[in-house]
């Protein structure tokens, strides 16, 4: 494994580059409020077999400081375009979870000849997409869907070990929160993604799978993959049924 800082739009942003291979690499894009290990330490070491797989980490999050910037997908998927070109990548797949799902989607869209195929996972395009106990915080502390006092717990911890400004926690995951609640797209522009497509949620994600089924229709030849009983958090721990579906839907 390499890792760096790449200096991107005024960020500081760190990166890995894990395994090595053909063809083109993977780029991984993790959620919100997440480091590169909480979201993908249970599928990296599987898909960096064979191939290479770049992971970074957005503003804001894990070793990559926030700086005064408004936290938006354009600035994010700015970053990675902007990484990926200092690296010398000139056509990536992407892999993105949640916020990371709605970068890989802006990326697709603003960076059109940098994204070969896509994965976006538990992400929707529009909030009347989204579950409404997710939005309303009455309903968090009785909701089945959102992340649990032991996910929140190690989001704040991994945070503390690897951030630059430990104490920017809960400044930082306000900004993020209200980046995560901008995510929209009109069907107009899903309907201009013109990468091959794969879209992953779990059945008891924060989408609504009938909001998934009309995400897949809107994207041209998008494929649609439902991962039984995972919750939204649940989704990249499922390194068994994800692994199969991602190596299938890249072709190796």
């Amino acid at each position: 494994m390499n890792t760096g800082y790449a200096a991107v739009n005024g960020l500081k942003m760190y990166y890995e580059v894990h395994g090595d291979g053909p063809g083109r690499p993977l780029v991984l894009l993790h959620g919100g409020v997440l480091t590169i290990e909480l979201s993908f330490g249970a599928v990296l070491p599987e898909l960096a077999i064979g191939r290479q797989v770049i992971v970074t980490e957005l503003q804001g999050h894990g070793r990559t400081a926030d700086i005064d910037r408004d936290m938006s997908m354009a600035a994010f998927a700015g970053d990675v375009a902007g990484l990926l070109g200092q690296l010398g990548v000139a056509q990536a797949d992407v892999f993105g979870f949640s916020l990371g799902g709605g970068v890989a989607l802006q990326l697709a869209l603003d960076y059109p000849d940098l994204a070969g195929r896509l994965i976006v996972a538990s992400v929707g395009y529009s909030s009347g997409g989204t579950h409404p106990e997710i939005t309303d915080p009455a309903q968090w502390a009785t909701s089945t869907r959102m992340p649990t006092a032991e996910d929140f717990r190690q989001m704040q911890e991994a945070y503390a070990r690897v951030a630059p400004d430990p104490g920017h926690f809960d400044a930082f995951r306000a900004r993020t929160g209200q980046a995560a609640g901008s995510m929209s797209w009109t069907p107009a522009e899903l309907g201009r993604i013109g990468a091959p497509t794969l879209l992953i949620f779990g059945d008891h994600d924060f989408i609504k799978l009938e909001h998934a089924v009309e995400m897949s229709e809107l994207i041209s030849g998008a494929q649609l993959a439902v991962l039984p009983g995972a919750t939204h958090m649940d989704v990249l721990r499922r390194a068994d049924l994800m692994i199969p579906l991602i190596r299938g839907f890249l072709g190796r």
